[in-house]
């Protein structure tokens, strides 16, 4: 009689295995990852853009018999533009489906990923995640002392006054600074209405300690509002759904992933003359990541 049984179990869980998701019982909750430098694409590494996350997040949102979506968020920043982007298409695509948006701090989400973790209804974190940093970045290099030394002339033509505005071969010009830290305080104002829209009366802190681009792990992240409880996806969702959810990963396909790498038709090559510039951006990220001691 047991061996009879266990032979009708199989057979249903064979068959559950072909049934379409919504014929299987249990609540349904996709699930996407969003990860890495926001905006950074080179072919040494692949940023997050929208272009490159687009149809991955319209595929989890037209996801039938949905009742939320869950996004794995961890990014330690990037382009504010791009965050900004998937900030709103995210929001936009829960405001037509009517679904909530749940959202899953990993390692960090600082900076723009940060932001892009605003789009949540709610957001939980590890205690050890690294939330915050809302604020704005940028930095050069100064190269007009190493060219004297080695002899090299800097011949530069341009047609503007402000055409070559911060060039790292020439000397720093104090009227430069000041209008890169102009333009700098309109993005940080942009961010900073964008924190307060979306998390609202939650925040909990003088503006003069949230904003200053200081960040925090997850437990003084969930006291300041900048997220609303420690929780891990699993956890949450089956207590939220019930043990039976089912949570698949929605995958960008591999012709997204190699848009989103930047390569034309054909380009399967490394240009070896890219090589530097290439080299930097690729420390320019992993230095990125190492302000959060990751």
């Amino acid at each position: 009689m047991s061996d009879e049984s266990g032979h009708n179990d199989g057979f249903w869980n064979r068959l559950k295995s072909v049934l379409p998701a919504r014929l299987r019982g249990g609540a349904v909750v996709p699930v996407v990852r969003l990860s890495g430098v926001i905006g950074a694409v080179t072919p040494l590494r692949s940023g997050m853009t929208l272009a490159g996350v687009a149809k991955t997040l319209e595929r989890a949102f037209a996801t039938k018999g949905a009742k939320a979506v869950a996004l794995l968020v961890n990014s330690p920043g990037g382009s504010p533009v791009q965050s900004r982007q998937i900030y709103q298409r995210i929001r936009a695509l829960a405001a037509e489906k009517k679904l909530p948006v749940l959202v899953f701090v990993e390692d960090v989400a600082a900076s723009g990923g940060y932001m892009i973790a605003c789009a949540g209804d709610e957001i939980f974190c590890d205690p050890s995640s690294i939330v915050g940093s809302i604020g704005v970045v940028g930095g050069s290099f100064g190269f007009q002392e190493l060219i004297k030394k080695v002899g090299i002339e800097r011949r530069l033509y341009t047609s503007g006054e402000h055409k070559a505005t911060l060039d790292p071969f020439l000397p720093e010009n104090p009227d430069d600074v000041a209008r890169l830290k102009a333009i700098q305080r309109e993005i940080h104002d942009t961010f900073i209405d964008l924190v307060k829209q979306s998390r609202g009366a939650r925040l909990r802190g003088e503006d003069g300690y949230l904003f200053t681009g200081e960040y925090w792990a997850g437990e003084r992240a969930v006291k300041l509002g900048l997220t609303d409880a420690i929780g891990d996806i699993r956890t949450v969702l089956r207590v939220r759904y019930g043990d039976k959810v089912r949570t698949p990963v929605i995958a960008p396909s591999a012709g997204l992933l190699s848009g989103a790498l930047g390569r034309k038709p054909g380009a399967g090559s490394l240009n070896v003359h890219s090589l530097p510039e290439d080299l930097i951006s690729a420390l320019e990220a992993r230095a990125i990541w190492a302000r959060y001691g990751l």
